[in-house]
């Protein structure tokens, strides 16, 4: 296959956002990975405690996959062009992927009761960010549900999944990792749609940067909670902090 940068604009737009440049992306790690991992692989002992605090994070992760999979859906009614429509169905797949493999491995711990458990151990500021991200789909706010879906959540689960993914037992080390290359594709999307969008309408800026302002707080607080549970030494929070405003700041969104 061809470079797709090599492209004219136009083709290369409509080349990354099909389904068949989805369908190579994620070919290799889902075929040989039926529920996100090595169907070979062994589990290795990790003492009680650690995996109650294993499954109080993927809780929270399939909190924050359910957000994205309601917001992608949702979007898709309201998206500006066919392009867009066209990729965002492809990241209702992926989400629902990632809800699908991220509660089989919490029926590999031991849960039964998904519904209950999730719920009981859910973040309560990442349930307020995910009722604001869906009211901003519901009232069809493009800009805003992109960017607190596709910049925001997006990069705040690159930066987290990333950090796990180094400290995990195998198998959810390996989960982590299929889920990562499909938020690095999500997260380019909603920077070059939103990218565009401030070039060709650079007042709409403010109105983003309100919508940052009144979710900050809900992010940071979701992101050192996970980080406690994952056990990330708090010495290195700060620079994986960075990592999310790094993600964020690419289209001038400083904290």
């Amino acid at each position: 296959m061809s470079d797709p940068h090599d492209l004219p604009q136009e083709v290369f737009l409509d080349e990354v956002h099909s389904f068949e440049f989805w369908f190579q992306a994620v070919a290799g790690y889902l075929t040989e990975r039926p529920h996100g991992h090595d169907p070979n692989a062994e589990e290795v002992a990790i003492s009680p405690s650690r995996r109650e605090a294993l499954i109080t994070t993927l809780c929270n992760y399939a909190i924050g996959e359910t957000a994205a999979l309601e917001a992608s859906s949702g979007m898709i009614r309201f998206a500006p062009n066919r392009r867009a429509k066209i990729f965002l169905a492809t990241q209702v797949v992926d989400e629902a992927r990632h809800l699908e493999v991220l509660l089989h491995r919490l029926s590999e711990l031991g849960v039964t009761n998904h519904e209950e458990i999730v719920q009981s151990r859910a973040n309560r500021s990442l349930l307020a960010f995910r009722k604001r991200l869906l009211q901003f789909v519901d009232g069809h706010d493009w800009e805003a549900a992109l960017f607190a879906q596709n910049v925001i959540l997006e990069s705040m689960e690159f930066a987290v999944f990333q950090a796990h993914a180094e400290l995990a037992d195998p198998i959810t080390g390996e989960v982590l990792t299929g889920i990562i290359k499909d938020e690095r594709r999500h997260m380019g999307f909603g920077e070059n749609e939103l990218g565009r969008r401030l070039a060709d309408t650079p007042h709409i800026r403010a109105r983003l940067q309100a919508v940052k302002r009144e979710l900050d707080p809900l992010v940071l607080d979701t992101f050192e909670d996970t980080l406690e549970q994952v056990g990330v030494d708090r010495g290195d929070r700060p620079a994986l902090g960075r990592r999310y405003i790094a993600s964020v700041e690419r289209l001038g969104f400083g904290l």
